[in-house]
This record gives C-alpha cells, structure tokens and sequence, in this order.
C-alpha cells in the first residue's frame, strides 16, 4: 500500500518519502508523461540516468491501443514499458472530454467514439478501475468528469456531484487494494465554495490519496494560485496530493509552497520535440538561427547527456536536418532540468529557504529574459 511520510515542511511546503511496491519516490516528486506507454524517444535507463523516479501512463489511450486485456497478457504496463519503478495511471477522464468524438455522458458513465477506430466504446466508474487493474499501476485515479475551463457554475457543480458519486463506485470497485492506491480527483473549477464541496465528498472516502484536478486549463497562474490556497486545508495532512497536468516551473513552485507533492506534464517532452529546452536563465529556442555556430551546452553547467556531448549549434543543424536524435537530446535535457528543478526545491523545504528561492528562481526564469532566451 502506498504511504506518504512528511519529512520537513517549510511554511504548507512538504518534503515526503512516498513508499510503493515498486519502490520509494521523494517528494515532491516530477513524473515524465508515458501516454500510449512509453516517454517518447528515450529509453527507461535513460529516464533513470535524468533523475526520474515514477513514470505515467493514460488509461484512455492504453484501453484503445493495445487495449486491457493485451497489456495484461503481456505482464501489465510496467512490463511493456521496460520500467521497473513507480508508475501512476489517469483514469481517461480528461482525454474522454478533451479528444474523444460523439460522446454522451450520464450518471452511468460516458460512451464515446475511438478517436484510432471510431469505435463506440463505454467508459464507467467500474471498467475504469478494471482496466487499471489491469495495467498494474501503483497509483490508480478515479473515473472523473473533467469540465473546460470556461464551463459555467451549473455545469461545474453538475461535474462535482457526479465524480464525487463516481469515486465511491470507484471505491467499491477497487479490487487490488494492497497493490494499488485509489486517488479521488477534487473538481470545481475555479469556484472556491465548489471546490471545497468536492474535497468534503471525496476525504469522506479515505482514499490513499487525492488529486486536485481541472486547474491548467486556461484560466492563468493567479487563479490557479488562489485555487490551491484552499488545498492544505482541504484535503488530508497525511495523504499525497497531486496537482494533475501541471508542469510549467512557475505553476510548480506555486503549488509546492501550497502542499501539493506531485506534479505531471507532457511540457518537457512535448517541448523537446519542438526543439525547446527549458533552463534555469528561462527557454532556449534551439531552431534559432543565432545558435548556427555556438559550440556552448544548451546550459552551462548542466551535466546531462546533452550538455555533456553536443553544443547548441549541433543540436540545431540536428532540428533543421530533422534528425530524431535532435528530439531525444533535447528531452534528456529537459526531463533532467525538471528533476533537478525538484531536487532543488526538496533542498529548499529541507533547509527552510523554499521562498527566498522560488522568488529568485522565478524572477531568473521568467522575468530577466523575458519568459525565454531568443
């Protein structure tokens, strides 16, 4: 069973040791997104040598391709990633609302059509919880209803009321309760009296863990901010929490400072491959013609596979020539920067400093250069 034991806390900031069957992570702790299983491009001894501790994968793309039953034929997701470590699995709920065609949503569930097949395929509380058995994760996510951002109240507070009512059949159907924990998903959008209605519904489950959802879609750092004010007292002193789709370093810093202990985000990995890489002094834009030349790391100092063994005008004649590797080192080095990003910020909790440094980070990264270097 997972367990979170809270180490150091600086101000509602935590520094925790989180205990699964697949090891221990410390928190709070960055995890690389694995959709279809697999982090695109890099291998898992190349995740470990970045410094990741626990991996995701999505229910909704793994239970269309290569479906339930395959992956469990096949030893489940931690097998068919050659992953060894910690991994957490979403519920599909966001992809269902985000990607999927032609769906109908009720009290029972939601029926959409298969963005690879156009397949009509039904999504309930229970199948969910199935097919995450399934898969194997240590961590597995309620089904939940995910509204968009801009959704109106009644719309919201309908999605409260239905994924409070959706997490206790996820309860009940929890089958493998010593070898995976069941995290509830807080909805609410950006209402405070909402939001602090779903946390009272789902901590009245006793959950291993909670996860605070529909935040990062679009409704800015600020609110998002004002958002997680809320969380420390909310949602239980003694259970991880987990801020899901987040990955921007400002939104996590903001978040740490709230409570919360992890964090998810294709940023990184997406970025790469769009020749982006983040680093301390803000983003580098490696297609720039300015790098054509420069025999300098993407970030001085770093010491990933990267920096260690190409320069800037290597990486982007790489870009230009549309060669794969361009794409891989550039995720080695952003999923490095994100785990030492967290290391830093556990560094911070453990010696009291998480302010000083959060403001000193964020002004360097988002405010000297303007969000990004040229």
């Amino acid at each position: 069973m997972i367990a979170l034991t809270v180490e150091a806390t600086c101000g509602r900031a935590r520094l925790g040791r989180l205990t699964t069957p697949h090891g221990a992570v410390t928190t709070p702790v960055f995890m690389p997104v694995g959709t279809v299983g697999s982090v695109k491009g890099v291998t898992p001894d190349q995740l470990r040598a970045c410094g990741t501790q626990m991996l995701l994968g999505n229910t909704y793309h793994l239970m269309l391709r290569p479906g339930a039953d395959t992956a469990e034929r096949l030893g489940g997701l931690h097998r068919i990633m050659g992953w060894d470590g910690p991994l957490l699995t979403d519920s599909g709920g966001y992809q269902v609302f985000s990607l999927a065609h032609l769906r109908r949503i009720d009290d029972d569930g939601v029926v959409f059509r298969s963005h690879v097949d156009g397949a009509e395929v039904a999504l309930t509380p229970e199948r969910a919880m199935d097919i995450q058995r399934a898969l194997g994760a240590d961590v597995v996510m309620q089904l939940d209803e995910c509204p968009p951002g801009d959704a109106p109240r009644e719309d919201v507070a309908r999605a409260v009321a239905r994924s409070a009512a959706w997490a206790e059949r996820c309860r009940d159907a929890w089958a493998d309760r010593d070898a995976q924990a069941l995290f509830g998903i807080q909805q609410g959008g950006v209402f405070d009296d909402l939001r602090a209605d779903s946390a009272r519904r789902l901590v009245a489950l006793d959950l291993p863990g909670y996860a605070v959802g529909g935040l990062s879609v679009g409704e800015g750092h600020a609110t998002m901010s004002r958002v997680l004010d809320a969380v420390d007292d909310q949602l239980p002193r003694d259970r991880p929490r987990y801020l899901m789709g987040v990955g921007e370093p400002r939104d996590i810093l903001a978040a740490v400072r709230r409570g919360i202990d992890m964090f998810d985000c294709v940023l990184p990995t997406r970025n790469a491959r769009n020749a982006q890489a983040f680093t301390w002094d803000g983003r580098l834009r490696l297609r720039n013609a300015q790098w054509a030349q420069d025999d300098r790391p993407i970030e001085p100092g770093c010491d990933c596979y990267a920096c260690r063994h190409f320069s800037r005008g290597a990486l982007r004649h790489l870009f230009a020539a549309g060669e794969m590797l361009a794409a891989t080192l550039t995720t080695l080095h952003n999923l490095h920067f994100f785990a030492r990003l967290m290391a830093a910020i556990r560094a911070a909790i453990a010696d009291d400093t998480l302010p000083e440094r959060a403001a000193e980070w964020t002004e360097r990264m988002y405010c000297r250069h303007g969000h990004s270097t040229s």
